[in-house]
């Protein structure tokens, strides 16, 4: 997901897309710890989303203030 999809999302669905992009993370590092998964760069990519939602989340509830 670039940033400039971010932007243009509502504070709600960054909410949502947070709780959803946790979620997937939480299964992906599970997954990692029985099994290495093939591509391990997915955790670090889920990571920065995580990171960059929230960061908009934040810019957002300034924004409001």
């Amino acid at each position: 997901m670039k940033n400039s999809e971010i932007q243009g999302l509502s504070l709600e669905e960054l909410k949502t897309k947070v709780a959803a992009e946790k979620d997937s993370l939480a299964k992906l590092q599970f997954a990692h710890a029985i099994t290495p998964i093939e591509n391990p760069m997915r955790l670090k990519d889920s990571r920065k989303l995580v990171a960059r939602l929230n960061t908009e989340i934040r810019a957002k509830e300034l924004a409001q203030q």
